[in-house]
Parts: C-alpha cells; sequence; structure tokens
C-alpha cells in the first residue's frame, strides 16, 4: 500500500453489490479513473444459503464464479492502473479461490500476489469447542460469523495485489485497506468509525449513484439514468470522506442518494462492528461539488462483545401456485376455489399454508390483464410428497372451478427453499486467521474487550426533534412528495429509512411518521415489533419491523420477501400534506417533474 506520507488520500471503489452485479463494471472501474484499491461485495444471506448447496455438490466450490471470469482481463488492467483488488468472494472457500486466482495469473502471465482471509467458516474444520451444543448449530447448513478488516490488512501489508476473503462485513472491505494504508490501530475509533460509514455506502455500487433511488427523475437530464456508474470514496486519515464516481459514468451522487443508502438496512444510532460501532447519528453529508459528498464527522464507539454469526439451513420444499380471477365477483371466486381445496389441505396438513388476494383487477377494464385479480397459494413442507399432492388438486380444478378458471403458471415441482438465522458468538471463538501470499498464515486477534465511556453498550442516544410546523390547512397527497425512502431486509427484519426533503418536510415528519401513524399506513406490519430511530443529522427516521420476512429471504414469506418495496409502497400511501410545506417545495422547484394530477 502507498505511504501516506505520499497518499494523503486512499481512492477506493466498488465493481459489485450483490453476486449477479453488472459483469463488466470491473473493468469499467480499473480503466474509468485513477483508483488504489477496487473492492467487491458478492455476499448475501441468500448468497450463503446457495453457495452451501454448491459446496454439498462438490466441495471445492463454494465462492463466486464470476469473480474469476472478470479478473480474466481484470488482473492485467489492476497490474498495469497498481490497483490492489479485495473482494469477500470467496464465500465458503477463499483458500480454493485464492488457488484458481494464482493459477489463472500464471495462465494470462500476469504475476499476482494473492491473500486471503478465513476463520469466518464455522463448520469448516467443525465448530469450535464450546459452541457443537449451540441451538443454532443444530441442522446449519453454513455458519459463517461476520469478520472484520484486520485480516485484509495484513494481507495488504504482506504486498497482496488481490485479497479474497470469506463472510467479512461489508465495510470491512472499505476498513481493511484503509487500515493497512494509514496504520490506524484499534485505538484510531473515530477514523474507523467513518471509514465504516464509507464502506456501507459503497457496499451495495450503484445504489449509492441513482440506483433503486426515490426520487431517480431527478437524475434525468444532466445524468444518464440508465446505467448509474459505480461509486468510490476519496478516504482521509481522519477517517472523513467524499463519496464520487469515475468522470462521464451514469447515475448523480447526491446528498440525496448518499442518504438512502447510508440508511439501507441499518436500525438505530449505533452500527455494531467488529472493531468498532459507527454513530450514525453522528454522520454529516455536504455537497463538495458536481457529483460529490463530503462524508464527516462520523464518532466510533467499542464494538460489541461479540460477532454475529449468519447461520442458513434447508427449510423444506415450497409450492405455490397463483389462480387468475377476472371480471365479477372476485371475492366469490376466491372463496369458491379455497372451499373446493379444503379437503386436500386438511388431509395432508402441510407445515404452513398461506393464502393471498392481490385485487390487481380494475372496473370495466379495456385490457384483459387489468380486469384480473391473483389469488396466490403457497404450501411448505418438509415432506415434498405433501406439496405434490395440493399442486395436483389445484390441476384437477382446471374444468370444475369458478368461470374463467386459469392460473398464471402451470404449477411447478416446488422448489427447496431455506431459513436465516443470526446468531452471536464471543469474538475468541472464531479463528480469524490471514493467508499471505507467501504461504504464511498469520492469526488475527480481535480487539480487547472494553468499557466505558466510548462504550456501545450506553443507553438509545438522546434525540432532540425539530419544532413541529404551525397548524395550517392540508391537502390529501402521498407521503412521498416530501419524503424519499429505502427499504432491505436483515434475516428476518425489515427496515424502512425514510427521509426529508428539506428542513420543513423534516420538521413535519419527525412528529407525523410515529409508529402507530406506520402501523395505520402499513397495515401489514399488524402484529410485529416495529421500532422507529431517529437521525437528525441526516433528517431521518428509520423504522425496523422485526420478524415481517419470517425466517429471511429465502423462506420467501412475503410477496416481496427482502422489503425491497415496502419503503415506495409507504411513500406511495396518502396523507394530510401541509399546504404550506408543498408551496415550499414548488418554490424550490423540488415537485417540478410531477404531474398535475399527483396534487
Amino acid at each position: 500500500m502507498p505511504e501516506p506520507a505520499s497518499a494523503p488520500v486512499l481512492r477506493v471503489g466498488n465493481a459489485s453489490g450483490f453476486y449477479g452485479d453488472r459483469f463488466d463494471a470491473l473493468r469499467e472501474m480499473l480503466t474509468g479513473g485513477p483508483l488504489d484499491v477496487l473492492t467487491g461485495d458478492y455476499l448475501s444471506e441468500l448468497t450463503m444459503l446457495i453457495l452451501g448447496r454448491d459446496r454439498m455438490k462438490d466441495p471445492g466450490a463454494g465462492y463466486a464464479r464470476t469473480f474469476l471470469g472478470q479478473l480474466e482481463e481484470g488482473l492485467g488492467l489492476a497490474a498495469d492502473h497498481g490497483v490492489k483488488v479485495v473482494a469477500n468472494a470467496g464465500g465458503l472457500n477463499p483458500a480454493g479461490l485464492a488457488e484458481r486466482i494464482a493459477e489463472l495469473a500464471d495462465r494470462v502471465g500476469v504475476p499476482a500476489r494473492v491473500g486471503h482471509v478465513t476463520g469466518d467458516d464455522l463448520l469448516a474444520d467443525g465448530l469450535p469447542e464450546g459452541l457443537a451444543d449451540a441451538p443454532w448449530a443444530k441442522g446449519a447448513l453454513t455458519a459463517n460469523a461476520y469478520l472484520g478488516g484486520a485480516g485484509i490488512a495484513e494481507c495488504l501489508r504482506a504486498g497482496a495485489d488481490i485479497v479474497v476473503t470469506g463472510r467479512v462485513t461489508d465495510a470491512a472491505l472499505v476498513t481493511g485497506p484503509a487500515m493497512a494504508h494509514f496504520g490506524w490501530t484499534d485505538a484510531d475509533l473515530d477514523p474507523l468509525a467513518g471509514a465504516v460509514v464509507a464502506g456501507h455506502i459503497l457496499e451495495c455500487g450503484t445504489q449509492a449513484t441513482g440506483g433503486n433511488y426515490s426520487f431517480f427523475q431527478d437524475v434525468l437530464g444532466e445524468h444518464d439514468p440508465l446505467r448509474p456508474g459505480f461509486p468510490l470514496a476519496e478516504i482521509h486519515a481522519d477517517g472523513s470522506a467524499v463519496i464520487t464516481k469515475h468522470p462521464g459514468t451514469g447515475g448523480a451522487v447526491t446528498v440525496g442518494t448518499v442518504t438512502a443508502q447510508l440508511l439501507y438496512e441499518t436500525a438505530g444510532a449505533r452500527y455494531p462492528g467488529p472493531e468498532v460501532t459507527a454513530r450514525l447519528d453522528t454522520v454529516r453529508l455536504t455537497a463538495d461539488g458536481p457529483d460529490r459528498v463530503r462524508v464527516d464527522g462520523v464518532r466510533g464507539e467499542y464494538p460489541p462483545p461479540t460477532l454475529k454469526v449468519g447461520v442458513t439451513r434447508a427449510g423444506g420444499h415450497r409450492y405455490e401456485v397463483a389462480f387468475v380471477l377476472t371480471g365479477l365477483d372476485v371475492e366469490a371466486k376466491a372463496r369458491l376455489v379455497r372451499a373446493q381445496l379444503d379437503g386436500v389441505l386438511a388431509a395432508r396438513h402441510p407445515a404452513e399454508v398461506r393464502w393471498t388476494l392481490a385485487r390487481t383487477d380494475r372496473t370495466d377494464a379495456p385490457v384483459q390483464e387489468e380486469a384480473s385479480a391473483l389469488l396466490r397459494l403457497v404450501v411448505r413442507d418438509r415432506d415434498p410428497e405433501v406439496g405434490r399432492a395440493v399442486r395436483a388438486a389445484c390441476v384437477e380444478l382446471a374444468l370444475a372451478s369458478y368461470p374463467g378458471f386459469h392460473i398464471a403458471a402451470p404449477p411447478g415441482k416446488g422448489t427447496p427453499y431455506g431459513v436465516f438465522e443470526a446468531a452471536y458468538v464471543a469474538p475468541e471463538a472464531v479463528r480469524h486467521v490471514a493467508g499471505l501470499p507467501d504461504g504464511t498464515r498469520v492469526p488475527v486477534l480481535p480487539p480487547p474487550a472494553r468499557t466505558g465511556g466510548r462504550g456501545a453498550a450506553m443507553g438509545r442516544p438522546a434525540v432532540l426533534l425539530p419544532d413541529p410546523l404551525p397548524a395550517g390547512p392540508t391537502r390529501r397527497a402521498p407521503l412521498g412528495l416530501i419524503a424519499g425512502a429505502r427499504s432491505g431486509d436483515k434475516g428476518g427484519s425489515a427496515n424502512i429509512g425514510v427521509w426529508a426533503r428539506g428542513e420543513g418536510a423534516w420538521r413535519w415528519l419527525a412528529h407525523e411518521l410515529t409508529v402507530p401513524r406506520l402501523r395505520q399506513l402499513l397495515p401489514e406490519t399488524a402484529g410485529f415489533v416495529v421500532e422507529r430511530h431517529v437521525l437528525p443529522n441526516l433528517r431521518a427516521l428509520n423504522f425496523v419491523v422485526h420478524g415481517l420476512l419470517g425466517e429471511g429471504v429465502a423462506s420467501q414469506a412475503r410477496f416481496d420477501p427482502q422489503a425491497k418495496a415496502v419503503g415506495e409502497w409507504l411513500r406511495s400511501r396518502h396523507v394530510d400534506l401541509p399546504e404550506s410545506l408543498l408551496r415550499e417545495l414548488r418554490e424550490t422547484r423540488e415537485l417540478s417533474e410531477l404531474r398535475e394530477d399527483v396534487l
């Protein structure tokens, strides 16, 4: 890594937000402008389950194969531009991926020193002593601790050009290079926290540059919204950073796009990690020129006393049938189908039966599809014969049920599904090891346990709400006129981050959007524990709906299994907005792109 004295800024880019992201992004980032380090995030809860199944079929598998394909050309480009590459593409087999990369380097004639990080996979060499009898270990397909960036830093300090890891925190892909570059230790809490925030902004790739952005129409015109560029962070020794992107790439980097990604898949003001707990309520975002947002002021606290472990296991088989109900008497048609299937369902006793009726139909529709609703039946059970019997019963209704009977697609054979569980272990129970390019294996010790004024064990930070807007006339309109949102999944829970468009909107939102009001606007949250967290610096609220996603994304518990669109559903709900606020937004041209009929 460059010496701090000669390179006061570390430029870290991202070329992947998930396994399956844009294949040519690695080449684009290596050729689009100067970089010191290029990172790639390939792992998610669902990906770990997929890789676990791959490993069952082939013990030599378990890593992201597309990363090797990207390196066919990328190795030479990275060498030519002097860029280090750090990725968690190792999945369940980082050592195996490191070997394949070394073989690739020999084949393409590009010298590459490859390091890798292991120890996250708690099942690799048998569970450590004391964990074998843990309740979460029973039937586990994968069990991976979320490691920090210290192992990555060891590899880079030893001269690695490429570092691949298994399950590390998403932010570790940035904190590791920053630790190696700036010489930070576990005592540098504020700089580490700043790097964690920068890493969280980069981790999902183009979500920081206008992808999946509530106000995507804002990036029309001057910026190409069709192919957003990937983000990069210019990180300084104090942990502050500027988020930007390569010149000429699509999308946009604004305070809004960065805010949206900051709220993604987080919860309260404290964002815990293996090396530091970052205080999200201290983050300051300021525009720093076109496509540049400065991130500073981040405070760090001691890390929690345990490491998170992501556990996946096979759940059983899932069968789904979607009945199409067209025209009149939709409710009565749905009742008829359910009554006709009651017998077989009662006889087979599936572990779970779920019916949902989506009223996608409309009255007097000129298009048949617009006249149709969908009645979905989902059956789960460990015994595949249960689903087969239900599927056969659904097919037998073809000529004996409601008028216009048909289904959206032929009933499939059923798909295996998985479940996710979060567990926690002592850092000392994890064998964190850096595999250096020369073959040396270096144990990585966890930070010492610490308590006191920098401890994250303190209560929830005090929050001072802004003064509410004065009373006045209101107009019924969508919440999304004055607020953006981004939602996502964390195991079986969903988070919904909502931020205001301006100070006036924040004064209204902070007092209006309470937990009871959220429940009214999103009735599907009834019966679940909901937490609200206030982040005044970001003019944002973050809601966590515990259990909304059942046992995680792989269990496909609901229509939107990762809660990706729950935030947009919330924005579409109509509320009584102050007319003074709408006038203010019109005057600042915030609403200029909206159609007249919205209001």
